[in-house]
């Protein structure tokens, strides 16, 4: 076995230690990271072949989640990890962000990066951890790769930036940034906000690009200490010949076909029609050139074209000008009956967004490390089916990109979402893209607004979102808002900022550059601010705050509170209490263990009736309280009353009628429902109980008087009053209580 070698430094408040030489040997870099007692492995292998016709870089990072590192054991019949969770997705999507930049352009060598849990110990969060033990991984293996960088997650508590924030401390964090940077810039941003401003992002970025220095550095002293020697990776680049006798065949013929069309599908339709005409003169005279080569050749004068038009004449590829917005509509209530709907159109991207309300039990139940909740009631997703782009391809559940497009939208709107206390619903959204164009994870974000809204949930304030693009030479740059797909594929910066009318409440920044600067980010933000105040003042023409009723078919949902003590009263034997009141009132009810019962039912009157049922199970018996029960045994001295369910009480014959009974089925039979009011509960918890203070409608005091004891008769024989039993025995007043 080689020579473990370690290295230590500081991230934040945490010691982070990275060891590598004992694991894992074989890989082309193998590093484990440790904080605290929540431990990394992070290999990276590059492939010695490579795959012919790969005309993209293959890397694949992927974050293996294993349930052992917290000491737990997976559910599910097959009790072992099967499908990655979404949160392990999520994770391998920030590793994979800041990586890709940094690799070789034109690279073909197939690349993998898995980091594995060893161990977790929910203090310190895994995702910042994977993406610095991913990085050094790299950067001491044979893999090429422009690195080192370092990640950190910045925190924002009582007006103080923190690095590397335990998770306890994040509970009180309004802003939760991921970022990674090299040693000169910032590379990726991930952040989810409560509203914070442009300033406090700016400063935060600066805090965190100095927080990540030391791990740069110490990934340099390894590559120094215990590198291994790079290999040269396989590099596609076009033929130079090729490009020439291209650019000299097209001449000006491709910026005059780009420039006279501003709309989309007619540049589309002249750039294939000159496309094809070039490809096939230029097959005429050399057959050896593969069409494939020469439509490459094309593109990439074309992506030089667009560039420098924009560079150079502050033109867009559809004739706007830097900052403008495409054309804005928005519409709701499409569907009859989802609970609510939103259909948001910014020039070609259009997203319906459909809201569903549910009870409580309907809640994600949540099963990872990655985590600090054990269940989500606002869910998020996205999906992008094949005709958003005018294309075919098997359908096949969500890709990463739809699950981190609806994670970046959930992240958007959750700030706005009231709280259970507020709202006791589960939340889903659904934004299905239509039509695709650029940007639509914050077109969905907007479209969700509209959906939530028209739903009738109280947002605190509707939540819109802009993305942002870069296009740069190294000494020009143009910022652009609303960036669609052309400027997107052939631009530097994709930056999707979210918020609403107060702040920033989701962010995300991919670049295809080394780095930016401070100056780039921070005229991205304000131009982003002002779009985004745009795009949110056309929203609120269509609906201007949230409806104040739900849907007819949205379930109506009431929230009690009880003591913890009473949850059993309200489940009953076996459940058969919970069950009844069901059926009953035709709702759901779901019980918390703090004492919560949340009620839910489409017939508010219902779930109001069952709300008042289980405060009266739930609520001290007192004397003077009246309530309604059923008759369930009857005897010959009085009946037994079911007033609260699985709680007797006894009336005597006396107190069952204002007249008098020989009998008690004279007036009473089992299955009768009566009013009947408390008169006595004894120490011991016997209730006894009267209808015919009702019927009367007395006092607590009158009925008492009348259910007092009164003297014999001086015949002493059984004329006397006989709600005493007579000859039966000792007074039988004191009741009944039955706990079933």
């Amino acid at each position: 076995m080689s020579q473990e070698s370690k290295f230590t430094t500081h991230l934040g408040d945490g010691e982070i230690t990275i060891a590598t030489g004992k694991l894992a040997e074989q890989a082309g870099g193998s590093v484990t990271m440790q904080v605290g007692d929540s431990m990394l492995l992070a290999t990276a292998t590059m492939s010695k072949n490579v795959r012919e016709g790969l005309d993209f870089f293959p890397l694949s990072a992927d974050f293996e989640e294993k349930m052992y590192a917290a000491g737990r054991i997976p559910g599910g019949f097959f009790r072992r990890e099967a499908r990655p969770t979404t949160e392990a997705i999520l994770i391998s999507r920030l590793i994979d962000r800041p990586l890709r930049p940094l690799f070789p352009k034109g690279m073909r060598n197939e690349v993998q990066v898995i980091v594995t849990t060893l161990s977790s110990d929910d203090v310190y969060h895994l995702d910042i951890l994977a993406v610095n033990a991913a990085s050094a991984a790299l950067h001491i293996s044979d893999v090429p790769w422009n690195g080192p960088i370092g990640a950190v997650r910045v925190a924002y508590i009582d007006g103080q930036l923190i690095a590397n924030p335990t998770i306890q401390q994040m509970e009180n964090s309004i802003l939760d940034l991921r970022m990674a940077a090299s040693k000169d810039a910032i590379i990726m941003v991930e952040a989810g906000a409560n509203e914070v401003s442009e300033a406090v992002l700016l400063e935060a970025f600066t805090f965190g690009h100095q927080a990540v220095q030391p791990i740069i550095a110490m990934q340099e002293e390894m590559r120094a200490a215990i590198g291994k020697e790079k290999r040269e990776p396989t590099i596609e680049a076009l033929d130079v010949e090729v490009v020439t006798a291209v650019e000299t065949r097209i001449g000006d013929r491709l910026r005059d076909t780009y420039v006279s069309h501003t709309d989309r599908h007619e540049r589309n339709d002249a750039m294939d029609l000159l496309r094809e005409e070039i490809v096939d003169g230029f097959m005429e005279e050399d057959e050896t050139t593969e069409p494939k080569i020469i439509r490459e050749a094309i593109s990439k004068q074309l992506k030089e074209v667009v560039r420098r038009r924009i560079l150079d004449e502050g033109i867009r590829p559809d004739g706007r000008d830097y900052t403008t917005i495409r054309p804005l509509s928005s519409e709701i209530r499409l569907s009859p009956r989802a609970h609510g709907s939103g259909l948001f159109k910014r020039g070609e991207t259009q997203v319906l967004s459909l809201a569903t309300l549910g009870t409580p039990r309907e809640a994600q139940k949540l099963d990872g490390l990655t985590s600090s909740e054990d269940s989500r009631r606002y869910m998020h997703h996205y999906n992008f089916p094949p005709f958003s782009t005018g294309e075919t391809w098997p359908l096949r559940g969500p890709k990463r990109r739809e699950i981190g497009h609806g994670a970046l939208a959930e992240t958007a709107l959750r700030p706005m979402i009231p709280s259970e206390s507020e709202f006791p619903y589960t939340i889903r959204v659904v934004s299905e893209v239509l039509s695709s164009n650029g940007s639509t994870s914050q077109a969905s974000v907007c479209a969700s607004s509209l959906a939530l809204m028209d739903c009738g949930v109280p947002l605190k304030r509707p939540v819109a979102g802009v993305a942002m693009g870069l296009v740069t030479d190294g000494e020009k740059f143009a910022i652009l808002t609303d960036i669609q797909g052309m400027e997107d594929h052939l631009g530097d910066m994709d930056f999707k900022v979210a918020g609403t009318s107060e702040g920033i409440t989701a962010l995300q920044m991919d670049i295809k550059i080394s780095g930016l600067s401070m100056e780039l980010i921070s005229q991205a933000l304000e131009q982003a601010r002002v779009g985004r105040l745009q795009i949110l003042d056309s929203m609120l023409q269509t609906i201007a705050a949230p409806r104040a009723e739900l849907s007819p078919f949205a379930p109506r949902m009431l929230s009690i509170k009880v003591d913890s003590d009473k949850i059993g009263a309200v489940i009953g034997k076996g459940g058969a209490t919970i069950r009844s009141l069901e059926e009953t009132y035709e709702v759901s009810i779901d019980i918390q263990e703090d004492g919560t019962i949340f009620i839910a039912g489409l017939d508010g009157q219902k779930a109001e009736n069952a709300a008042a049922q289980i405060e009266g199970i739930t609520r001290e018996v007192e004397p003077g309280q009246i309530y309604s029960g059923k008759v369930v045994r009857t005897t010959d001295f009085g009946a037994f009353v079911e007033f609260i369910p699985g709680t007797d009480g006894m009336v005597h014959i006396s107190q069952i009628s204002s007249e008098h009974l020989k009998s008690v089925e004279d007036a009473l039979q089992v299955g009768d429902e009566v009013m009947v009011m408390v008169t006595d509960v004894t120490p011991e918890g016997k209730v006894r109980l009267s209808r015919k203070a009702v019927l009367e409608g007395w006092t607590l005091e009158e009925a008492r008087a009348d259910d007092a004891p009164k003297p014999r008769s001086s015949g002493g024989g059984r004329g006397g009053d006989r709600r005493g039993g007579g000859n039966r025995g000792g007074d039988r007043r004191g009741g009944y209580n039955n706990r079933r």
